[in-house]
């Protein structure tokens, strides 16, 4: 197991796009206007209330304190609390508002990613690690939803009730205003140096808690594979570092902000005390009220306090810009594997004869460029036939099935269907006409009848069943706990290998597939399952173009032709009694096979 931390290549950012990642986010915004209105709507009814409450301290101290009227007092109290209680309830409206449109927008972008990821090629999984990718799809949705829902909510609050604050201040009195105003800058200096390097640490933070994920998801998946090797030890040690490591980024920026937020309030405080020294000795002088000064220092707090949450909040809407950019790559990436533009044909896969012809092609796998796979090799797999494919390990025979299927384009050569290029099809219509029963079958933590309907997402429980029956697993199906109802673990780990590999042939019979993709789809089965799947592969594969990767020379004797590989290129072609007599390499394969009286079960 691999105790490396590098981080996987990002995804490509999209050419096309030149807008910013955080307007692309207001296109996830943009849909629920009406709520994003009533939020704004509310935001400032409730930004003007608290600027109103200045004027209630003001009518509190004059008309209350120092007019010793009783009655005044009685009022300018009811005053205050009348525009608390619509200040609570303009919040209320406020934050349940922004709150929705937070959990909404996280939502409506998880799902858009996740859409997107579905769509992409094998090479993009090839180059980017899932636990990164599913980081993303989690975490940093997580804290998009948090920034919408609060964060960016308080910073447009702060920045209105600032504003207003502001103005009345200049209206109140000019000299104590300067003073505010000429501090100001010197507050929003810190504000722009801690910032940017806030912005940075925090898409460094997000990136190595990315890794953290994507290490401990590898560990726990190959769990058996760890343990067997005992290397118990050594994998916590290396998990451990991983976890320091993410702790010293988040340590780096926890400092800046918290350097942020103290460099403010020393400044904003400083400000408001020489303020109250100036205003002070104007109350004393007969310059001004005690009621204009305490409104005055309620509107200079409230400037303080907007300048202080915008600071905070800054550090927060810079993780947010980060955690924007991760997701709108994703967003922005786009499939190479699609129908080829410009194409003359319109025809569906389905309208074209099951037939295959591989001419001259020439295909290395994109993370390893130097390394060709397939050499200048050509096939032709006639409607209706059984070809198999066999060769010794690293013969290409896999790389084939995964041309086949498109998940790769060689580099050169063509690979038709029925005489159209792949490249011409469209990709998704193209595998409908495939089935894939492969040597290790992925299956789904979810219940048999699930799995086995993957096929045909429409079948009925009887066709499910059907197509159980046909691949010989109904019988162990209904020995389970729950028969068709029973959750098979994560990986189908519940199952025997055998009885994994009967749930996936079941899912292809289920499919009924034009076109067959067979890799050794028997190899995990006893003597006496294998005899019973052989006839319901040989069922199945009846009028079916079929394609069969051969680890054991037994089981393909009986194929239309049997071609055989070595590096990536074609060596012969044949029956079984053709080959034995023509192909060294094929009588070498057969002959240790057979002399040993066990098949090799490794491509």
């Amino acid at each position: 197991m691999s105790t490396n931390s590098a981080s996987a290549n990002p995804p490509p950012s999209n050419p096309i796009s030149k807008l910013s990642s955080i307007t692309q986010l207001f296109r996830f915004i943009a849909p629920y206007r009406w709520r994003w209105m009533g939020a704004g709507l509310a935001l400032l009814i409730t930004a003007g209330i608290t600027l109103t409450i200045g004027q209630g301290v003001r009518m509190v101290i004059d008309e209350g304190f120092v007019a010793g009227s009783s009655a005044q007092l009685k009022s300018a109290v009811f005053f205050l609390f009348g525009l608390s209680v619509l200040m609570s309830i303009g919040s209320f409206i406020r934050f349940y508002l922004v709150s929705w449109l937070g959990e909404r927008v996280s939502a409506d972008i998880r799902a858009t990613v996740f859409n997107n990821m579905t769509a992409m090629d094998a090479e993009f999984f090839d180059s980017n690690r899932s636990g990164e990718i599913t980081s993303r799809l989690t975490a940093d949705t997580t804290l998009l939803q948090t920034i919408i829902g609060s964060s960016f909510s308080l910073a447009l609050r702060s920045s209105i009730s600032m504003t207003g604050a502001l103005i009345i201040l200049l209206i109140t009195n000019l000299k104590l205003t300067i003073i505010i105003l000429g501090c100001v800058p010197v507050i929003l200096l810190p504000i722009l140096i801690f910032g940017r390097r806030v912005r940075t640490l925090s898409r460094a933070s997000q990136d190595s808690i990315a890794d953290v994920g994507s290490y401990a998801g590898e560990i726990i998946q190959n769990i058996k594979t760890v343990q067997s090797y005992t290397r118990e030890t050594e994998e916590k040690a290396a998990f451990a570092l991983e976890v320091d490591r993410a702790f010293m980024i988040a340590k780096r920026r926890i400092g800046q902000r918290a350097l942020l937020i103290a460099a403010v309030i020393l400044l904003i405080f400083g400000a408001l005390s020489g303020m109250l020294w100036v205003g002070g000795n104007d109350v004393i002088n007969g310059a001004m009220s005690p009621g204009d000064l305490g409104a005055f220092v309620f509107y200079a707090l409230l400037v303080a306090m907007g300048v202080a949450t915008l600071s905070e909040v800054y550090g927060e809407l810079q993780r947010a810009v980060g955690a924007t950019d991760r997701l709108m790559e994703l967003i922005g990436t786009e499939a190479k594997i699609t129908r080829r533009a410009h194409t003359e044909t319109n025809q569906s896969p389905g309208d074209l004869p099951a037939q295959l012809s591989i001419k001259n092609i020439a295909f290395a796998y994109p993370t390893r460029p130097d390394l060709p796979a397939l050499i200048d090799f050509s096939l032709d797999i006639p409607e209706g036939k059984v070809i198999a494919l066999v060769g010794p390990s690293g013969a290409g025979k896999s790389t084939i099935f995964e041309l086949l299927q498109r998940f790769y384009d060689p580099q050169s050569g063509a690979i038709t269907l029925g005489g159209v290029d792949l490249r011409d099809l469209d990709p998704q219509e193209l595998r409908q006409q495939l089935g894939v029963v492969a040597q290790h079958p992925a299956l789904f933590t979810a219940d048999v009848m699930h799995n086995i309907r993957y096929g045909k997402p429409d079948a009925s429980d009887d066709e499910v069943i059907a197509a159980a029956k046909s691949a010989y697993a109904h019988e162990f199906i209904t020995r389970l706990p729950e028969a068709y109802g029973s959750f098979l673990g994560e990986q189908g780990v519940r199952l025997s290998g055998g009885q994994r590999q009967r749930i996936a042939i079941a899912r292809a019979i289920l499919k009924n597939p034009r076109i067959l993709l067979l890799d050794e789809a028997t190899s995990a089965l006893d003597t006496q399952s294998e005899l019973q799947v052989q006839l319901a592969l040989e069922t199945l594969m009846k009028d079916r173009t079929t394609v069969i990767i051969a680890h054991r020379l037994s089981t393909v004797q009986h194929a239309d032709e049997i071609v055989v590989m070595d590096h990536g290129r074609w060596v012969a072609s044949g029956t079984h009694s053709e080959l034995m007599a023509s192909s060294e390499l094929y009588a070498s394969l057969a002959t240790h096979q057979f002399r040993s009286g066990r098949d090799s079960n490794h491509d």
